[in-house]
């Protein structure tokens, strides 16, 4: 690969915050991120995620701490200083320039001599797979084309960091499908560094190294997408990776590392990472694909079928039970709405956290 990524060790953020106004939109970020990682930026909108971006960028200016790359102090720098690579949700592409303009956009702004220059945008035009198509202008591009220009755009300069603040939320199912794998190859044949913005699990999931999700400005948790999808710390990001069902009960019994909630009369047991004491008030979490008709038993619930849609090769519907808790739950053959059933889960795939204080 000809295109030569400048290098580094880590990227550090060091207790940064900002505030708008009275609003502490950021909150003592802690986080370090090592050369070549992909890193994703997961959680609900408002949650911090682009504004921890950019921040990084430049884009924004700090309101406490500091951005470190390896020794170096960077956040005091200008954004064309840090000499970091963007993509934008919505491409920011020049309307009026050709792909091979836009490219070789920030290379022109530096003054790279135009052998050079030319050299570089068809190795990055290669890179994308766009070739034969520099002469043409955005407006004559697919979205899926125009996102690959974009992310030419921000490699060509050889940034040391590549920045994707939620790249693909403007394109249609099937192309996010298809960029989500041309980002990850990019990413791995340039060697590069990225930190990826997105509020869709799967993306986080599929791309990542290891996955921070941010809630109300704080690091909530961080860590593989296996550690992450398998063990939440904590009640909202479970929530947020896909536990769905969360159901409020009273432990009923406790042993450390498992706990048994009475839920509505029923007895419904689970994994819990951290004790709850017998007779508090406790969440068990539950994915819908670990919602299963059937008959009565342990870990199961009474509800009565609310809605049901055909997705194909399932079924996915919502239920109510008698004291009006929704689960969502899947089933491989259709239910009428209506129609009282039990739904029951397996102890090692359900969890049990603390009542949030």
């Amino acid at each position: 690969m000809a295109i030569a990524l400048s290098q580094f060790d880590e990227v550090r953020l060091d207790r940064v915050s900002r505030d708008f106004g009275t609003l502490n939109a950021l909150r003592n970020i802690n986080l370090t991120i090592k050369r070549r990682e992909f890193i994703a930026l997961l959680g609900p909108s408002g949650c911090g995620k682009s504004t921890t971006l950019n921040c990084i960028a430049g884009l924004l200016p700090v309101t406490g701490g500091s951005i470190w790359l390896d020794k170096n102090r960077v956040d005091t720098l200008r954004p064309e200083e840090r000499g970091f690579g963007m993509v934008f949700q919505n491409y920011a592409l020049f309307p009026h320039l050709n792909v091979r303009q836009n490219i070789g956009f920030g290379l022109k702004m530096r003054g790279t001599p135009k052998a050079e220059m030319e050299r570089k945008i068809d190795e990055a035009l290669n890179l994308v797979r766009l070739q034969g198509q520099g002469h043409k202008l955005p407006g004559q591009l697919s979205g899926g084309q125009q996102q690959r220009v974009a992310i030419a755009r921000a490699i060509v300069i050889e940034p040391p960091l590549v920045l994707m603040d939620e790249p693909l939320s403007n394109l249609d199912a099937k192309l996010r499908l298809e960029m989500r794998a041309e980002i990850r190859r990019i990413h791995n044949e340039l060697g590069a560094t990225t930190i990826y913005v997105t509020h869709d699990q799967d993306e986080a999931l599929s791309l990542a190294d290891r996955i921070v999700v941010l809630s109300d400005g704080v690091v909530r948790q961080v860590g593989t997408p296996k550690e992450l999808y398998e063990a939440p710390a904590h009640l909202d990001v479970a929530d947020f990776m896909g536990f769905r069902n969360k159901l409020k009960g009273t432990v009923i019994a406790s042993d450390g590392s498992r706990a048994v909630l009475d839920v509505e009369g029923s007895k419904i047991g689970g994994v819990s990472r951290e004790p709850v004491p017998v007779g508090a008030s406790a969440y068990v979490a539950i994915r819908p694909d670990d919602l299963v008709a059937g008959e009565p038993g342990p870990n199961s619930l009474a509800v009565t079928v609310d809605t049901i849609e055909y997705r194909g090769r399932e079924f996915v519907g919502t239920a109510r039970s008698a004291g009006n808790l929704e689960l969502v739950f899947r089933s491989h053959y259709m239910v009428e709405p209506g129609t009282p059933i039990h739904l029951r889960t397996g102890e090692e795939r359900t969890l049990v956290f603390a009542e949030p204080v």
